[in-house]
């Protein structure tokens, strides 16, 4: 029995000894191909980057029929497919102390903070066995930053159920151009949608077909919010890409509104109309309507009107029960003189009202001219722009038979502008039209006896402060009424209006 034991024994170190020197020659794990991913360990979102994948035969054994497998992270931006194989045919037996290099390029997306992995593996056959071994090799890559702009423009407080305005602003600085962008809000409760510009797939989403690097936009967002005074809603949106019909985030924006009381609505009229256009040297009558659309009442008010615009004439004020105050100007009514003031119940509203002239002419070449007034009432503010037409004058002069026009233009800038007049019977235009270069724009037609000046285009200022745009022409007559009055006429860029003028008629 002692003996049988003994050769236990030694047959059991026999075996593990050939066991160990046989693992030890067919030990085919990473010690022996040894394969590496190197590449960034940051990298920002759409930031081209490279992976290098190598491997090395670090046995002495020829390995056979290798095949590499690498695969770009989870959402990546790549030309192709995002799993790549590389075969037998294309990549040759791996000798002894071999290394082989290969690169891929990618561009990674997702939101800050997020990790991307990358893999690879190599199966292959050693020489002389027919098992089939695999390496195996990973690279994770944190996104350190995602260059995108993306933020609300939305005020931290909203009266409920007025409709207030806000919008989505987004910029890129990636230096790639991305595409199948879009972007979603999440509206709190209580929110009611009315309108957006640019319009969107539905109330919530929006397209953005492409964004190149240095390009941005704005998406402005009309609507209500109802609910408890002081209470907060939260508004958020996301910035994303589509990829495979899936919809990857990229960047997050949340804000928060509180909801304030409503109080007090105000609108303004002008020769009865709410988006009148002013123009130099006439009256204005202002109507500012205030009503009360809270729950409760106002009592013992002021409203107060702040004029703003060297157009405005302040010495030609007129109310009935406001009072001008010099200096700031400003007009106000108190409830002393102003029932609706003293006591504007829930629904209720009332009136106030003034005349202001407009001067003929102010500071020439301000082009985009306008007029403001701000209405202060219950502690809040109305600001209302009115845009103001630009002024238009033709001047005819004569000497020894030679008519002259002169041109000016004392605001905003004129398209298309032109002079028409008629010549009466018995005076003939004989032409002799200088200077040189107006006599292409210059025309005559005999049947209508109407001559024309096409000008042209005009800046705003051009003939107040130095010479404008001249014209002078020949006629023949005997006596008597030389030429009728002349009309000047042109498009205002800014107010999008016809203006003209005229010249009275010239007699000899």
């Amino acid at each position: 029995m002692k003996k049988i034991i003994i050769g236990s024994i030694i047959i059991a170190v026999i075996l593990g000894v050939l066991g160990f020197w046989y693992w030890q020659n067919n030990d085919y794990s990473k010690e022996v191909l040894k394969l590496e991913i190197l590449g960034p360990a940051e990298a920002k979102a759409g930031q081209e980057i490279e992976y290098t994948v190598k491997y090395k035969n670090n046995g002495d054994v020829r390995l056979e029929q290798p095949v590499l497998i690498f695969e770009f992270p989870e959402y990546s931006l790549i030309n192709g497919s995002r799993r790549v194989e590389i075969k037998a045919e294309e990549l040759g037996d791996v000798y002894p102390g071999e290394e082989k290099t290969f690169t891929f390029k990618a561009r990674l997306i997702g939101k800050q903070g997020e990790t991307r992995t990358a893999k690879a593996l190599v199966r292959y056959q050693p020489k002389n066995l027919q098992a089939t071994y695999q390496s195996e090799s990973s690279l994770t890559t944190v996104l350190s930053d995602v260059p995108l702009t993306f933020e609300f423009d939305l005020s931290s407080r909203a009266e409920a159920e007025r409709e207030f305005d806000f919008a989505i602003n987004y910029f890129s600085s990636i230096d790639y151009p991305l595409t199948d962008l879009g972007i979603r809000v999440e509206y709190p409760d209580g929110f009611e949608f009315i309108s957006s510009k640019p319009s969107g797939l539905d109330k919530t989403e929006w397209d953005i077909a492409v964004l190149n690097r240095a390009d941005g936009g704005r998406i402005d967002i009309t609507g209500k919010l109802s609910g408890d005074l002081g209470q907060q809603k939260i508004f958020k949106a996301v910035i994303g890409i589509w990829q495979d019909d899936e919809f990857i985030p990229l960047k997050e924006v949340s804000k928060g509104v509180e909801i304030s009381k409503p109080q007090l609505s105000v609108i303004q009229y002008i020769n009865g109309q709410s988006n009148y256009i002013a123009t130099p040297g006439e009256t204005l009558h202002y109507e500012i309507i205030f009503r009360n659309i809270s729950q409760e009442p106002f009592q013992d008010l002021f409203l107060v009107t702040d004029l703003t615009g060297q157009g405005f004439d302040l010495n030609t004020i007129k109310t009935q029960s406001g009072t001008f105050t010099q200096g700031d100007d400003s007009i106000m009514w108190d409830y002393m003189s102003v029932p609706n003031l003293k006591f504007l119940d829930q629904g209720k509203e009332g009136k106030v009202e003034f005349w202001i002239d407009l001067k003929e002419s102010w500071e020439s070449g301000k082009r985009n001219a306008t007029l403001k007034n701000i209405i202060s009432i219950a502690q809040m503010q109305e600001e209302f722009i009115t845009k103001v037409n630009s002024k238009l004058e033709i001047i005819q002069e004569e000497n020894n038979s030679i008519i002259t026009w002169k041109v000016k233009n004392y605001l905003n800038d004129v398209r298309n502008a032109k002079v028409t007049a008629v010549l009466p019977s018995g005076v003939d235009l004989i032409g002799n039209v200088s200077p040189e270069s107006e006599s292409s724009k210059f025309a005559y037609d005999s049947g209508s006896r109407e001559i024309i000046w096409m000008i042209g285009n005009l800046d705003g200022g051009v003939g107040v402060s130095e010479e404008g745009p001249t014209v002078s022409f020949q006629v023949n007559t005997s006596g008597g009424t030389i030429i009728e009055e002349a009309t000047i006429i042109g498009e205002d860029q800014w107010t999008e209006r016809f203006i003209s003028s005229t010249a009275p008629p010239l007699n000899k």
